[in-house]
């Protein structure tokens, strides 16, 4: 009888929590349920018509070949003009890739450069999937833990404390996915000071979130600190600020030695980017961001909405994110107290669970993000369905005692 064997490679990884929240709440909904998904991290906002025009344009123009694997002549300037427009980052056409979404392009940086035992910093908390993809490139995550007291940022100490000979890179992420945390340029000067005195590490800065920011200032470890820029592989995407996560076009500007592995391995994986979803990532990069203000406006309201709903339940405190679209809750306070049916909640996924189970909405609990005690709540959703959640939440929070 055959019998099913995987490689060892598989029992370093988990599936993504956030994934499975969402195939839970589209389990329940399936079975005629009623569930809100405040689990899932992208907005709910339709991709901007000229950008979807285009893609729809190139379908009708034949553009549906294979392109370089890289990304198209085309999109890579636009890559370019991008990064010297709105960051200060000069690179050429070699020193630059587009892939299926900025998580491959990380995954295959990590893949590209680390070798059994090398270890990856990663502050905590930290967006779901870092730690296993540094796990399947045979790494080792060190997590340095960021505190809700330090506006969870961290803290150039913290990095200097956690360095040591075998560290191969630094994972940083702002506007941070689960906090909304966003760092100054002040703040990112101080973790960069220590960088320089570490010339073996690399930087990865995870910038996906870069336009969802509430009033702060953006800047990005290479643009702060030039001398950086040959170790620093800046990661971007069209996921977040221009709602296109099924698009699945991510982009990274970096030395033209990490630029070349990447291509390899793209090469060997996934080959190019879909060339619909290239043509319409150029007309988004081109064609600016103004929209994004009106978006911010709605958002804020929606963050605002639930942060009050928050303040009205005994047990949850939250404070106010500077960017992305989340609300990163302490739940600290619901520890020990009776659900109806009896059972006690004695930790954050016991809450998430309660919320899932008696209010129909999916959360995130903080531990999936290197965090225990907090809970990740999404805000980018219809505002009448956000109202509904928010009705929802306090309702079985009443019921705990």
């Amino acid at each position: 009888m055959f019998q099913a064997v995987l490689a060892q490679r598989m029992r370093r990884v988990r599936p993504s929590p956030t994934a499975e929240i969402s195939d839970k709440v589209r389990a329940l909904t399936a079975a005629g349920q009623s569930v809100i998904n405040l689990g899932e991290g992208e907005l709910d906002f339709p991709t901007p018509a000229h950008i979807a025009q285009a893609g729809i344009d190139a379908i009708n123009a034949g553009e549906t070949k294979y392109t370089a694997v890289p990304g198209s002549a085309r999109l890579k300037q636009s890559i370019i003009d991008k990064f010297s427009r709105e960051n200060g980052l000069i690179y050429n056409a070699g020193e630059v890739i587009a892939g299926a979404g900025a998580k491959q392009l990380i995954f295959n940086a990590l893949m590209a450069t680390l070798n059994a035992g090398d270890e990856v910093i990663v502050p905590a908390p930290y967006w779901v999937s870092y730690p296993d993809m540094v796990s399947l490139a045979e790494g080792e995550t060190r997590i340095v833990q960021c505190h809700e007291s330090d506006g969870w940022k961290l803290q150039p100490q913290a990095l200097e404390a956690a360095i040591t000979p075998r560290t191969r890179w630094v994972l940083l992420n702002s506007p941070n996915n689960p906090t909304g945390a966003v760092y100054s340029e002040d703040e990112i000067k101080a973790l960069t000071d220590v960088l320089l005195r570490h010339e073996h590490v690399l930087v990865l800065a995870d910038d996906i979130y870069e336009h969802t920011r509430y009033g702060r200032a953006f800047f990005t470890p290479a643009q702060v600190e030039p001398l950086l820029r040959p170790r620093t592989l800046t990661v971007n995407g069209l996921s977040k600020a221009f709602s296109m996560t099924g698009w699945r076009i991510g982009y990274a500007g970096g030395p033209k030695w990490l630029i070349d592995a990447l291509q390899v391995l793209q090469s060997q994986s996934t080959s190019n980017p879909s060339s619909i979803s290239q043509a319409a990532a150029i007309a988004a990069l081109d064609g600016g961001t103004a929209f994004i203000e009106d978006w911010i406006g709605r958002l804020a309201e929606r963050r605002d909405q639930v942060l009050d709903s928050i303040g009205r339940i005994a047990g949850l405190e939250c404070a106010m994110p500077e960017g992305a679209f989340y609300l990163f809750v302490n739940c600290q306070g619901m520890y020990g107290k009776q659900r109806p049916d009896g059972k006690l909640i004695a930790d954050d996924f016991d809450f998430a669970s309660y919320l899932l189970d008696a209010a129909k909405v999916g959360t995130v609990h903080g531990s999936a993000f290197g965090a225990p005690g907090y809970l990740r709540i999404a805000y980018a959703v219809d505002d009448q369905v956000l109202g509904d959640a928010c009705q929802r939440l306090e309702q079985a929070c009443a019921q705990l005692k």
